[in-house]
């Protein structure tokens, strides 16, 4: 989502709480095809931060990839974002989780920064912010931009829907999450508002995918299409 949406705020830094304390944090990371992204993805994991990779059906290799640069590898044959997710979460261990993408789009390394902020019911999401004019496409934008602002009527205080997403793995999965497609991030802030939970927002650098890859999404109308067509079904 655009940084000039009205009537939200980004939160500001604030002191590492309990969310910070945890040796370890599980990273699932849903992939289709990803096998070059991969490798500098999981690089800038930093210590304590556990991958889970969860191939999703890929044919070029991307598991191989995963398991080569220290990434634990889940299958999941049924299609779909949102169910490469949910097994992600099943499969973790940690108490806290991190859902971000595996495109090379996001920084890895920057994902303590969204930890220090979880608490007990409470869902931290990063709000993207591209890099360059090109790392995130109007069409992608503007649907974003119809979806957020159908959630903020829905008292859900977000500007993005957000690629990362930070919380506690037992209770993401007591949301009891359904969509197993692109509508599955629509989903959880929608279950998770409804839950009572508080939802900080905070803002993430977008970059250009690694060369030779291409977003489901975002990388042409149909895909954003197809998107907004399952999220406009969860809501």
């Amino acid at each position: 989502m655009d940084d000039d949406a009205e009537g939200t705020e980004l939160a500001a830094p604030s002191s590492p709480a309990d969310g910070a304390a945890h040796a370890t944090v599980d990273v699932v990371l849903p992939c289709l095809d990803e096998a070059a992204a991969l490798p500098g993805v999981l690089a800038r994991l930093p210590a304590g931060y556990h991958a889970l990779v969860v191939d999703n059906g890929s044919t070029d290799g991307s598991a191989d990839v995963a398991r080569a640069h220290g990434a634990t590898v889940v299958p999941e044959s049924r299609p779909g974002y949102g169910a490469a997710v949910h097994t992600g979460l099943v499969s973790a261990t940690a108490d806290i989780v991190c859902v971000m993408d595996a495109d090379g789009s996001l920084d890895a390394a920057r994902l303590p920064d969204l930890v220090a902020h979880v608490r007990s019911s409470r869902l931290v999401v990063g709000a993207r912010r591209p890099v360059t004019a090109t790392a995130w496409p109007w069409h992608a934008r503007t649907g974003n931009r119809v979806i957020a602002a159908l959630l903020r009527r829905r008292g859900v205080p977000v500007t993005d829907l957000g690629p990362v997403r930070v919380a506690y793995r037992t209770s993401l999965l007591a949301l009891d999450v359904r969509d197993r497609a692109f509508g599955y991030p629509l989903e959880v802030l929608l279950r998770a508002a409804e839950a009572g939970w508080s939802v900080v927002e905070l803002p993430v650098d977008y970059h250009e995918r690694a060369a030779g890859t291409s977003s489901k999404v975002t990388g042409s109308v149909r895909g954003t299409w197809r998107a907004v067509r399952d999220m406009a079904r969860v809501l």
